[in-house]
């Protein structure tokens, strides 16, 4: 038995072994190029992707600050912004940038009262309407401020995974999360944020074994063949993470998952609470039922306050429902549909 064991380690971790090292020396650079932007404040670009002559629905895609916003444009088979514009959409995303010396003494408020606030003032000057705001992951939690602080300037809401009441699924690892705050404390105050390692290592907590998966089924796929160059580019994307700001990371560890300040109802942005009750905007959700990141429950705690809100529960994870093979028929269509019959 003890030799059997043996054995079936050293075979699961020469595969492993055998992915890492097929992912390292895969040649795949990203195939598609940024738009030029239209408008820039400090490191962030608003990015327009709308095709000539498109006269449809401005929309403003807002992505997490933590990972970069091009997941939504990730390929040329897996672009969700450039799908759109071909269905005569006209979408921009706002590209967050890197932490600069500006935004690094940003909090969230600077983010959304100010930064946030301003690209979609830019795209309504741009577009000459005023934009349908769609969030994903944690620039869903910051378009819904948005939304209760500058209703009037947008048109709709969009929610793709985003997180609400950090507490729902498992407030013990909510808790375990906001208790690596005081531990990264070091570096927020002597870099002024918290940087990209420190973050996956975050991320990596939610499932340890993601890493071992992941690379292990790369092993065996065909390094030639199309899921072998969507595996890599979906990975170049994962590895190109961004610091956050360090009184957002307190923000966020501290009062996010700590405090439970949004479902509590005591998150406040420029002085004011934010409270999803207050939204009368046109909302849609769209829950991944087999989210890790954000588990639904917590997703689900945001579309519930919001009055009239619509929802959508696709069987697919936290970045499955943006570039996986399920995510045009399960998100993308459906996310058409709904914007046209509303906007």
């Amino acid at each position: 038995m003890k030799a059997a064991v043996e054995r079936e380690t050293r075979r699961r971790l020469d595969t492993l072994l055998t992915g890492l090292e097929r992912y390292r020396r895969n040649p795949y650079q990203r195939d598609v190029t940024d738009p030029p932007p239209v408008w820039t404040e400090g490191n962030s670009r608003l990015l327009d992707y709308s095709l000539p002559g498109a006269r449809g629905p401005v929309l403003l895609f807002v992505p997490s600050l933590v990972n970069r916003g091009y997941v939504l444009d990730l390929s040329a088979r897996k672009s969700l912004v450039r799908w759109l514009a071909a269905q005569d959409f006209r979408p921009l995303l706002l590209d967050w940038g890197t932490v600069g010396a500006v935004e690094r003494g940003f909090d969230l408020t600077d983010y959304v009262a100010g930064r946030l606030a301003r690209a979609v003032d830019a795209t309504r000057d741009l577009m000459g309407q005023a934009p349908a705001l769609v969030g994903y992951c944690m620039g869903g939690t910051l378009a819904a401020a948005a939304a209760v602080l500058r209703p009037e300037a947008i048109s709709s809401l969009v929610l793709l995974a985003a997180p609400w009441d950090f507490h729902a699924d498992d407030p013990a690892a909510a808790l375990r999360t906001a208790a690596v705050l005081p531990l990264v404390e070091p570096a927020l105050t002597w870099l002024g944020e918290l940087p990209v390692d420190m973050i996956q290592f975050l991320f990596a907590g939610l499932d340890p074994l993601l890493a071992l998966r992941k690379f292990s089924r790369y092993a065996t796929l065909d390094p030639e063949s199309q899921d072998a160059q969507d595996f890599v580019a979906l990975e170049d994307w994962l590895n190109d993470g961004v610091p956050l700001a360090a009184a957002v990371a307190r923000e966020c560890l501290g009062g996010w998952y700590g405090r439970n300040d949004p479902a509590e109802g005591t998150w406040r942005v420029g002085g004011q609470a934010i409270d999803a009750r207050a939204i009368r905007l046109p909302t849609l959700a769209i829950i991944p039922a087999r989210d890790r990141i954000v588990p639904p429950g917590a997703a689900r705690a945001l579309i519930d306050a919001i009055p009239g809100g619509d929802r959508l529960e696709p069987h697919l994870g936290h970045i499955g429902m943006v570039v996986s093979a399920g995510a045009p028929d399960q998100v993308w269509a459906p996310l058409s549909d709904w914007l046209r019959a509303r906007l």
